[in-house]
């Protein structure tokens, strides 16, 4: 009977995963709005909407009417029937009317404040300013952390990340927010240049001359002098040394990924891109790879894929390490959504690749 009950515990386990998918939308030929969910095409609205911004979860849009929606592959949720302005990550949307701002995390709603400005929604932040009070606050993990309060003008943060800011208070006094806690770095009357990405931000640290890097916060040397480029990913950070090496740095282990000056080269979420010469490589999963032997002119990253133009004019993409071919028709345009990849034909016809499968309008 136990074993019964466990492998209708792990069924049921790997249902609600299998339904727990990325909401890929777009607007076929007819302008009609659907998505790409569990290995299907669904038909979402059944009237031309305004306008919509996705993420990996969820998808966000204005109506026919002007009515602000959610859907994250599971329901459709009525949020406002006002005019309102909204932006999203890949897990949160904060809107506002006026100076009210609201957010939307996981399906419910919250009030942020009633008198605010500025604000910037990151993967599991949302930092705002309250003009009420003169202050600057994050909303992480469901709670209000009060950063800053201001005498003057109200000020953003000098660098968001997924889940981490940078930023300086009243008294120029530099501090790190990091999952509730924040974290002192020193006073400084000029500014610093910080890469903030998830978990990790990395700066040339004028108070020790030395480039550094905040990691399970802590405030560490990474080189003894300062770094002319530098970028933070998803628990990494690359940066150029002063022979123009590029670097790699991961828990507290550095290493050398390229010994040529780099023509180019991007760090975003998992991946880290760049050009040698005329071939293109990536670091992706622990290992170096040869992606193209020629210059890509469009590119994008995103989480763990790399998609570009090819030589040919079409598109292809770097996933799980492999280079593989999704179309040769030119001018299509590509999205990347969780592990999903969509690309847009010129007829207005779609491509969907994921986990190695072709899925097409």
């Amino acid at each position: 009977m136990r074993k019964i009950f466990y492998c209708f515990l792990l069924l049921f386990a790997f249902i609600s995963g299998s339904n727990a998918q990325n909401v890929v939308p777009f607007e076929d030929f007819n302008y009609y709005f659907r998505t790409f969910e569990n290995d299907n095409f669904r038909q979402l609205e059944f009237q031309r909407i305004k306008s919509y911004q996705a993420g990996d979860e969820f998808v966000a849009y204005i109506d026919t009417r002007g009515n602000l929606r959610v859907y994250d592959g599971k329901e459709r949720q009525d949020i406002s029937n006002m005019n309102v302005s909204y932006h999203i990550s890949d897990h949160l949307m904060a809107y506002n009317i006026g100076a009210t701002l609201n957010m939307w995390d996981a399906g419910k709603l919250q009030t942020l404040t009633y008198f605010a400005n500025n604000y910037e929604v990151k993967d599991s932040l949302i930092v705002f300013e309250d003009t009420r009070f003169n202050t600057v606050s994050a909303y992480w993990n469901k709670q209000i952390y009060p950063l800053y309060q201001v005498t003057g003008d109200l000020y953003m943060p000098v660098a968001i990340g997924d889940n981490i800011v940078a930023f300086k208070d009243n008294g120029n006094f530099y501090k790190v927010f990091w999952r509730g806690q924040i974290y002192d770095l020193g006073v400084w009357n000029s500014t610093i240049e910080f890469e903030a990405g998830c978990d990790m931000i990395t700066f040339n640290d004028p108070t020790t001359r030395t480039y550094a890097v905040f990691e399970n916060g802590q405030f560490l040397d990474v080189e003894q002098f300062y770094m002319k480029k530098y970028k933070a990913g998803r628990g990494f950070i690359v940066y150029e040394d002063l022979n123009s090496n590029l670097m790699y740095y991961k828990d507290g282990d550095k290493f050398q990924i390229s010994n040529f000056s780099a023509s180019f080269w991007e760090v975003k979420d998992d991946l880290a891109v760049w050009g040698e010469n005329s071939f293109v490589y990536a670091y992706q999963n622990g290992k170096k790879i040869q992606v193209t032997n020629y210059i890509p002119k469009q590119y994008l990253l995103k989480n763990n894929i790399f998609v570009f133009k090819n030589i040919a004019g079409g598109v292809s993409a770097l996933v799980d390490g492999k280079v593989v071919e999704l179309t040769n028709q030119m001018d299509a345009e590509y999205e990347i959504y969780g592990n999903t990849i969509l690309i847009k034909l010129f007829n207005r016809s779609f491509i969907v690749y994921k986990d190695g499968r072709k899925f097409t309008t």
